[in-house]
C-alpha cells in the first residue's frame, strides 16, 4: 500500500510554474516585456554616439542657420549675442515681396534653376536608362568597359571637369570647331546672355515681348524674361550635368534590371509581347521604385547647383546663370548679408521639399480601380 498523498487538484507543485513563493520553477520563462525593454535599451545605446553626431553636426547648425534667418546678424560675432536682433520674416519678405535689386536677383535665380531642372532631370533620367538597359544585354561584348566608361565622369571632380567643359566650349574650343565643320557657326557660350526661346523666337522675325508678357511680371521679373529659356551659358551646364550624372543613375538601373526576374520576361515572350512591349508594359513598370529614387536625388542635385557656377561663370552673363545656391554663398559670405543667405537657403529647402513631394504623388502606386472600369455581371458601365 502506498503511502505517497496525490497532489490536490489545482495545487502548483513546488518549484513550478506559478509557485506561491514567487520563485520561477525551472521551466519557467522570463517575461517577454521585460526582454523586449532590454532591447530596446540596448538599440538605444548602440544609436546613441551616431544621433550625438548627427545631433551636433546637423540638427543644431540647421537650428542656428534658422535663427539667423530670422536675425540681423552679419556674421561677427556670436548669432545668439546680445546686440543681434529679432527681425521676424523682414528677410523673406525682402526676398519674395521687396521689389527691389534682392527680389530680381531671387526670381532670376528661380528662372536660371528652374530651366536647369525641367532640362536636366527628363535627360539624365531617361539617358540613365537607356545607358542601363544597354549595358545589360547578355551579347554585348565588353560590358565592363562600357560601365566603367559611362560612370567615369561620375567619379570625376565636379571642379576638374568644369575648367574642362569651359575649355571645349569656349569660342575656339573643340564644340565650335566641330560646328564650324558642319557649316553652322557656333556661339559665343559662355559669354551670351540671351535666351535660348528667344534666339529661337527671333528668327521667325519675333524680336520684342509682347505688351501682356513686358508689362506683368513675377518677382520682379517680366513674364517675357520668364519665357526667355536657359541662356547659351545656361545650355552648356545643362549638358554638363546629364553628362557627369547619368553614369551614377545608370548603375542604379542596372541594379533593377538585373533584378527583374527572368521569368516575367519570359512569360511576355510567350503571351507574344515584342520588345518595345516587353519594356514599356512589363520591364518599366517593375522600375518605378527606381525611377522615383532616380528623380528624387535628381530634383535634389539640380536644385543645389552650386560648384560648377562658381568655378565656370560665378553667375555671369549678366546673371543667366546665377542659382539660389550661389546666391545664398554671394549674399551671405561676399555681402556679410547672413540673414537673407541663410533665408535662401530655406527657400530652397522649401522648394526641393515641395518638389518632391509632388512627384511621390505622380509616381505613386495606385492599387484602386478607376469606377469605369471595374467589372460589372451586367456588363461595363
Amino acid at each position: 500500500m502506498s503511502s505517497a498523498v496525490p497532489a490536490v487538484s489545482g495545487t502548483p507543485a513546488p518549484g513550478a510554474a506559478g509557485d506561491p513563493t514567487g520563485r520561477p520553477g525551472p521551466g519557467a520563462r522570463r517575461p517577454r516585456r521585460s526582454r523586449r525593454g532590454r532591447e530596446t535599451t540596448s538599440g538605444w545605446l548602440f544609436l546613441a554616439p551616431m544621433l550625438v553626431i548627427l545631433g551636433l553636426f546637423l540638427v543644431v547648425p540647421v537650428l542656428m542657420a534658422l535663427w539667423v534667418s530670422v536675425s540681423d546678424w552679419n556674421g561677427r560675432g556670436s548669432p545668439f549675442a546680445g546686440d543681434v536682433s529679432f527681425v521676424g520674416v523682414d528677410n523673406y519678405r525682402s526676398l519674395l515681396l521687396g521689389g527691389g535689386l534682392a527680389t530680381q536677383d531671387f526670381g532670376t535665380a528661380l528662372r536660371n534653376n528652374a530651366y536647369y531642372v525641367l532640362l536636366v532631370v527628363p535627360a539624365q533620367t531617361a539617358l540613365a536608362l537607356f545607358l542601363a538597359t544597354l549595358v545589360n544585354r547578355k551579347a554585348l561584348r565588353g560590358r565592363g568597359i562600357f560601365r566603367t566608361a559611362f560612370y567615369f565622369p561620375s567619379v570625376t571632380s565636379s571642379v576638374a571637369i568644369t575648367v574642362l567643359w569651359l575649355f571645349l566650349f569656349s569660342a575656339s574650343g573643340t564644340v565650335n570647331a566641330i560646328l564650324a565643320r558642319l557649316s553652322i557657326t557656333g556661339p559665343n557660350w559662355f559669354n551670351e546672355p540671351r535666351g535660348v526661346l528667344h534666339l529661337l523666337l527671333a528668327q521667325v522675325g519675333v524680336d520684342t515681348a509682347p505688351a501682356a508678357l513686358a508689362q506683368h511680371g513675377f518677382l520682379g521679373i517680366p513674364l517675357w524674361e520668364w519665357a526667355a529659356g536657359p541662356s547659351v551659358a545656361m545650355t552648356a551646364f545643362i549638358l554638363l550635368a546629364i553628362f557627369t550624372t547619368s553614369g551614377t543613375f545608370m548603375l542604379l538601373f542596372l541594379a533593377a534590371l538585373q533584378a527583374v526576374s527572368a521569368e516575367v520576361e519570359e512569360a511576355a515572350l510567350v503571351d507574344g509581347a515584342n520588345a518595345r512591349q516587353r519594356f514599356f508594359r512589363v520591364t518599366l513598370p517593375m522600375l518605378k521604385p527606381t525611377v522615383f529614387t532616380v528623380v528624387t536625388l535628381g530634383l535634389i542635385g539640380t536644385w543645389q547647383v552650386f560648384d560648377q557656377i562658381y568655378t565656370g561663370t560665378q553667375g555671369g552673363p549678366a546673371k543667366t546663370t546665377l542659382t539660389p545656391a550661389y546666391l545664398s554663398y554671394t549674399a551671405a559670405f561676399q555681402n556679410n548679408d547672413w540673414g537673407r543667405g541663410a533665408a535662401i537657403a530655406f527657400i530652397l529647402f522649401a522648394i526641393i521639399v515641395l518638389m518632391t513631394v509632388l512627384q511621390r504623388v505622380v509616381l505613386r502606386e495606385r492599387t484602386t480601380i478607376p469606377r469605369r472600369k471595374r467589372f460589372h455581371p451586367e456588363g461595363p458601365r
